[in-house]
């Protein structure tokens, strides 16, 4: 077996036992999915009559629940970091580097296991989401292009979340950590339009990541034009993947060689 063969069984190996250890759990794997769930229940019926400017309730819905799947995404990031944190603090590490595996799997099971149970979660948001009455006019194509914009953002956001967990010395500080990439959803256009928003608020939200992810999956769900915005969130969602994958690698290797 070649060395990539090894890496390539060693890591599905640890997908399995992450998603041995989501089955186990899933209050806490399915949990990224509760908020935005109560954000667009809230949203739709407390503010939607007043949010949609005389547009209505349905339309603001049609508005909403693409900035709420985006959160969803978001919201993924504290089980990872969580579980991350969680290995790295409760001893397995030491044991896996007895074991004859590749170092990479271990992170490598994580993220896959982590976008797997995120992109599940975000099943259940947009079952909810038609529930009450969301109807998307994307065609097969179109929803193909989505899911692979949700898988990608996922992806970036994981790999993120995995250095943050890395950093973190406790459990409960890895579920902190993330509550930034949480909360940027709410700064972007997902509730509101940018251009509504204050002059400086305005600025940040136009030039923040998931802004353009947002208007993307809004275009493709909608069926209309998307502009520029597919590139640039395609381009953030490499940045941030790059960013998270040298930090996690490097933090990881820092620490197991102690």
């Amino acid at each position: 077996m070649s060395t990539l063969t090894y890496a390539v069984h060693d890591s599905m190996t640890m997908l399995r036992r992450n998603i041995k250890h989501a089955l186990r759990y899933p209050a806490v794997s399915l949990g990224a999915s509760m908020m935005p769930i109560l954000m667009l229940l809230l949203f739709v019926y407390a503010f939607g009559d007043s949010m949609s400017g005389g547009a209505g309730r349905d339309a603001y819905l049609k508005y909403l629940t693409p900035g709420v799947m985006i959160m969803g995404v978001a919201s993924g990031a504290m089980s990872t970091s969580i579980a991350v944190c969680s290995d790295m603090t409760e001893g397995i590490i030491n044991r896996f580097r007895t074991m004859n595996i590749t170092r990479s799997s271990f992170m490598t099971g994580h993220v896959i296991g982590s976008v797997i149970t995120t992109m599940v979660s975000l099943v259940l948001v947009v079952g909810v989401a038609i529930a009450l009455g969301f109807r998307p006019d994307a065609d097969p194509v179109e929803w193909l292009a989505a899911t692979g914009l949700l898988t990608a953002i996922a992806f970036a956001v994981t790999w993120l979340a995995a250095a943050l967990g890395l950093i973190s010395k406790t459990v409960e500080s890895a579920s902190n950590k993330p509550l930034l990439i949480q909360f940027l959803p709410f700064l972007g256009s997902a509730f509101v339009p940018a251009d509504s928003m204050a002059p400086g608020l305005r600025w940040f939200a136009e030039y923040q990541p998931f802004t353009p992810m947002t208007e993307t999956l809004r275009g493709l769900l909608s069926g209309s034009e998307i502009g520029n915005n597919g590139w640039i969130s395609l381009a953030w969602c490499a940045g941030i993947a790059l960013v998270g994958y040298v930090w996690s690698r490097s933090l990881f290797n820092s620490t197991t060689k102690r």
